[in-house]
């Protein structure tokens, strides 16, 4: 008898399977474990190195701050900020007074001038926290009539002048302009210009900008 067996009559080879049938898939381990641990962080059970992990970057977020007294327009403030705030943060964000503009943020335009103790500065190059009783004057506490009465004659003169178009750098333009005078840097107009050049207009008003701070530093 031959022991030959046919080809039909073989059963053919079977592949072993690429994962067990009990083996979740990779994209099911993942979705189950996500669940697990957003359910075991919401309900609070959170140990070990994680709860550690996440109580260092709560203590990371939380920068250190500093309580400074300063006078703003003649009036004194008392107020806690992040040691990195600058005085234009200060005074736009803290003190709701959005005269002084940010304009680079980075002490090249003068968009931001103001007067601190009489000299003129850069606001968003100057800590708040260093102007520990400092006297300061910003575009909005010019005028000595306050915001209804007479414009400080620098003001006036802008006007007068036409020194302006779209006004985003006149506040600090003003302030500029206003410790130029009292410095006494007006002997012409060429020191004038040499003198505000820290102030840029990108509209180009520069001729009338400084026939305006002519005018008012000859009391014309």
């Amino acid at each position: 008898m031959s022991t030959e067996l046919t080809e039909s009559a073989v059963s053919p080879p079977t592949e072993p399977s690429a994962e067990p049938a009990n083996v979740p898939s990779r994209r099911t381990f993942i979705a189950t474990t996500t669940a697990v641990g957003g359910a075991v962080v919401a309900g609070g059970l959170m140990t070990g190195p994680a709860a550690l992990a996440v109580e260092t970057g709560a203590a990371a977020k939380a920068p250190p701050s500093s309580r400074v007294s300063l006078t703003v327009n003649g009036k004194r403030h008392t107020v806690t900020v992040d040691n990195r705030t600058s005085l234009l943060d200060l005074l736009r964000e803290h003190l709701d007074l959005p005269g002084s503009k940010k304009g680079c943020n980075a002490g090249a335009c003068g968009a931001c001038t103001v007067l601190v103790d009489g000299r003129r500065v850069n606001s968003c190059l100057t800590l708040a926290i260093r102007l520990e009783g400092a006297q300061i004057t910003t575009i909005e506490g010019l005028a000595p009539g306050g915001e209804d009465g007479e414009l400080h004659p620098l003001q006036q003169a802008f006007i007068d002048e036409d020194a302006f178009q779209c006004g985003y750098c006149t506040p600090g333009q003003i302030m500029s302009g206003v410790g130029c005078i009292q410095e006494g840097h007006t002997g012409s107009a060429d020191e004038i210009r040499e003198w505000m050049s820290g102030n840029i207009c990108r509209c180009g008003c520069y001729v009338k900008i400084v026939r305006a701070v002519e005018q008012t530093a000859h009391g014309k």
